[in-house]
């Protein structure tokens, strides 16, 4: 479709010349002669881009610019181009600040009109390109869960994420340490500025000092400019140092420097620099087990644990899978340009009786390959065998949270379905005799809405005074 061109100008022959200039070469024009006619039609035009008069009755252009780019004002914000026939330096100076793409001076030249529409609006497109790969990313990295485990993380972080405190974050490979990372940054004063990863356990032990506080010219072999590390490079924001239970001995006294004073030098150099830095680290090792064997810094470990987190393991969160594999499927077939295809609730059953050993990076590499291997919908044939074999074993445990229930000795003998639907039946009982029948601290436990639970207890036939099966 052609770009719509909105000419606003006092001018009628003005008007008329551009209409004719930028209609020749395909566009769409509308005209407006002040600024408050203007205002009231935009919102409701769709204009790609304005060619706006400085200086115009009553409503002045440059107060026309002020409201077009005001934040919220527009879903889609038009590109705006001002023109003048007595501009002055200054005029142009407050237009480009405000948010103008460029400033035209009257008579206008046609090839530098085209010229500047063109790039006006191709530089609009791309804008709309990185707002789409940017709102894809953060897909990629928000935290999904509705369960009591992940409820509680999401109120921890809420709380730390305004601070500037250190945080420290344990849990087991694949529980998405550097999701929660991200969260605290995004949440927090800081996240416009820099965020800056860095895996201690990818790095030799040889090059991480280089690689997180850089090095002069001449330093070592190789080393034939200077270059600046990851905690210059983080400076104003936050640096997340992955896996830091991996880090050497020597290292580790650098970094507790930076965190007691700000305070480095490169390696080969001789000048203190300083940076402003918050401290982000985790891992999935025993920090404290390492302090005990002298491989990791005890004064280090008090300095990156003021605030602990843990992420929980899917075992323990085994009512998030069905959340987390849907959320998998929408986004792994945007990224690679497909139809979004359904899981039948049955599979969704099995995937939510797996142990998943690799937790939520193991999910997400079997729901990729369910995606790329199946057609229209991924159904309990697709899933891989050793999955399938785990929900169906006979002696295998039910998921962690109905483990330590009675159950009838028929159980066994259930369809998958009567099965869950009897361990769901028991596991909420319990948790309500445990409450005292508290709907709500029993709901919260759960992780889910007062209201689904009521609509859980009318379904599975609960009631105070009911005595289930022994």
């Amino acid at each position: 479709m052609a770009a719509t061109v909105f000419v606003v100008d006092d001018e009628k022959n003005i008007r008329r010349t551009v209409r004719m200039v930028l209609e020749g070469e395909g566009y769409t024009v509308e005209e407006a002669s002040s600024g408050e006619e203007a205002i009231a039609r935009l919102p409701d035009m769709g204009a790609d881009l304005v060619l706006l008069d400085v200086q115009l009755p009553g409503m002045s252009g440059l107060d026309v610019l002020e409201a077009i780019v005001k934040p919220g004002a527009f879903m889609n914000r038009p590109s705006v181009i001002m023109i003048s026939g007595h501009g002055t330096l200054q005029d142009a100076v407050r237009a480009v600040k405000t948010g103008a793409y460029d400033f035209l001076d009257k008579p206008l030249d046609r090839d530098r009109l085209l010229v500047t529409l063109r790039n006006a609006l191709e530089r609009q497109v791309m804008a709309l390109e990185v707002e789409g790969l940017r709102a894809l990313t953060h897909g990629r990295w928000e935290m999904v869960g509705k369960s009591a485990g992940m409820g509680a993380m999401f109120a921890q972080i809420s709380k730390v994420a305004p601070t500037r405190t250190r945080v420290l974050i344990t849990g087991e490979s694949g529980t998405g340490k550097e999701l929660i990372a991200r969260a605290v940054h995004r949440e927090s004063p800081l996240r416009d500025k820099p965020f800056v990863k860095v895996n201690c356990a990818a790095i030799p032990p040889e090059l991480i000092e280089s690689e997180l506080f850089g090095h002069e010219r001449g330093a070592f072999t190789g080393a034939s400019q200077r270059k600046k590390g990851l905690f210059e490079q983080a400076d104003g924001g936050t640096i997340f140092l992955d896996e830091i239970g991996d880090m050497s001995l020597s290292a580790q006294a650098k970094v507790l420097r930076v965190l007691q004073s700000g305070e480095f030098t490169r390696v080969g150099g001789e000048q203190t620099l300083h940076v402003e830095v918050r401290v982000l680290a985790a891992t999935h090792r025993d920090l404290q087990a390492g302090v005990a064997s002298g491989h990791f810094r005890e004064d280090l470990y008090f300095r990156l644990n003021v605030v602990p987190l843990k992420a929980p393991p899917l075992r323990e969160r085994a009512e998030d899978v069905p959340l987390l594999a849907r959320s998998f499927v929408e986004q792994i077939c945007k990224e690679n340009g497909l139809r979004t295809k359904p899981l039948s609730d049955e599979a969704i059953e099995i995937l939510s009786y797996y142990p998943w050993p690799g937790n939520v990076r193991e999910l997400r590499n079997v729901i990729e390959r369910l995606v790329i291997l199946s057609e229209d919908t991924i159904g309990v044939g697709d899933l891989p065998e050793e999955i399938v074999a785990e929900a169906m074993r006979p002696q295998a445990s039910p998921p962690p949270n109905i483990v330590g229930l009675e159950l009838p000795a028929e159980a066994r003998a259930l369809p998958l379905r009567e099965f869950r639907d009897l361990m769901e039946k028991q596991y909420i009982k319990a948790k309500l005799e445990d409450n005292a029948w508290n709907i709500s601290r029993t709901a919260t436990q759960l992780g889910i809405e007062r209201t689904n639970l009521h609509k859980k207890m009318r379904t599975l036939g609960l009631h105070r005074d009911e005595r289930l099966p022994e």
